[in-house]
């Protein structure tokens, strides 16, 4: 799959995909990533790709002229058919949030890729947004400086689950919110020493029963989601009632 990214900013790309486990994806080609600098499309000696919002307001607005000509670039890079073109993806606050669901539609082998836009200042101009963008993504309800942060985050999520990537096939498959788990967050985790400023291992871990420590595991992974992210479970009995306090 080919990841094309529009952005203002392509040197923040370059440590995500040289370091770490998931530089595999990269490195092997299972994930192609080409970064396009915005301003290489923008026109005047300034390459300005922003200007003042109509209605007045605070910020600037990027253009919509530079980000159809690198699109168009893109589209003839790509040389998809017209019927097959990737599908252009905007990181915004109006979009749908980031979920292992999401990512997982996204690291499909069978998938294309997509165009990321990482938009900048008080966001880009609408008329784009509305003739040009087939999907938008959100990390969460807060706001950041650009897209990019979020575009590495959807590039690394989809990386570290192609074949290969991980050391262990099946790692991925404990994660948290995996339909593994059953949505649910992970359990936690102990490593040696076996006894930490004062503070020992669970025993089931210690004793090499596989069953009690695949069901302690399990018990653990209910207990953590229902206190700390009980609205992965609101549609199982899998959490107990709350205590009332009247």
């Amino acid at each position: 799959m080919r990841f094309d990214i529009i952005t203002l900013f392509p040197e923040l790309f370059g440590p995500m995909l040289e370091v770490g486990v998931t530089r595999r994806a990269f490195a092997s080609g299972q994930v192609q990533v080409k970064l396009w600098q915005l301003r290489d499309f923008a026109e005047g000696a300034y390459r300005r790709v922003d200007d003042r919002p109509f209605g007045g307001g605070p910020g600037m607005v990027m253009q919509a002229e530079p980000l159809w000509r690198c699109l168009q670039a893109i589209r003839q890079d790509r040389a998809e058919p017209a019927s097959q073109q990737a599908p252009v993806v905007l990181f915004s606050p109006a979009g749908t949030p980031m979920t292992h669901a999401v990512v997982q539609a996204w690291a499909d082998p069978e998938k294309t890729g997509a165009v990321l836009v990482c938009g900048r200042y008080e966001g880009i101009d609408q008329r784009f947004i509305d003739s040009h963008v087939d999907t938008q993504i959100s990390l969460g309800d807060f706001v950041l400086s650009g897209g990019e942060i979020p575009a590495m985050a959807l590039l690394d999520a989809v990386a570290r689950l192609q074949p290969g990537v991980l050391h262990d096939a099946d790692s991925h498959a404990q994660d948290s919110f995996n339909p593994a788990l059953g949505g649910l967050l992970d359990c936690p985790h102990y490593t040696r020493p076996e006894v930490w400023q004062g503070q020992g291992v669970p025993n089931v871990l210690l004793g090499g029963n596989h069953a009690a420590i695949a069901q302690w595991r399990r018990a653990q992974s209910v207990q953590l989601t229902c206190a700390q992210r009980p609205d992965l479970v609101e549609q199982t009995p899998q959490c107990p009632p709350k205590k009332s306090h009247i």
